[in-house]
């Protein structure tokens, strides 16, 4: 995959720039895109656990966790799980803990920090919604791209 700059700059009328938010890289894999999958959910990852269990065919999980670093809504069993799946990776607006482990999984995580505290079951949570954060929208079935540099989504795939 191509660096998010290079991406830009080939294809800037197709890409939208999450901006505003600062986001760290815990996985394994430091850099990583394909089509998007999205959960909405806030301190209860009950449908992310749910969804990165499913094949996830070089997919993004993109989940909106409203921003909340209170309780870590991934770690180091579901992003095992999901490699194993083939997801690519996940960016989550929120938190992710087991950092440690979660570097040497190869598989992307993109969060805005880490907790060690769990999530919350509730059995709560939208699967497959259009989500918004750091002035993007994120829609299911679009490309998001992920890297050192930050985070793209565009219409189509992009390499």
């Amino acid at each position: 995959m191509q660096s998010t700059p290079d991406l830009c700059d080939a294809h800037a009328e197709h890409v939208r720039v999450v901006t505003g938010l600062h986001w760290q890289s815990y996985g394994g894999r430091k850099r990583f895109g394909g089509p998007i999958s999205t959960v909405k959910c806030f301190e209860d990852n009950s449908r992310v656990k749910e969804r990165l269990a499913e094949p996830g065919e070089g997919r993004v999980l993109v989940v909106d966790g409203g921003g909340s670093l209170r309780h870590a809504l991934i770690g180091d069993m579901i992003a095992a799980k999901a490699a194993e799946q083939g997801w690519a990776g996940v960016i989550i607006h929120g938190a992710c803990r087991d950092v440690e482990v979660l570097a040497e999984i190869d598989f992307g995580v993109f969060a805005l920090g880490s907790v060690p505290i769990k999530s919350v079951r509730r059995d709560e949570g939208q699967l497959d919604v259009p989500v918004h954060f750091g002035g993007v929208r994120f829609e299911p079935g679009e490309h998001v791209y992920a890297d050192a540099n930050g985070i793209i989504v565009a219409d189509r795939a992009l390499d």
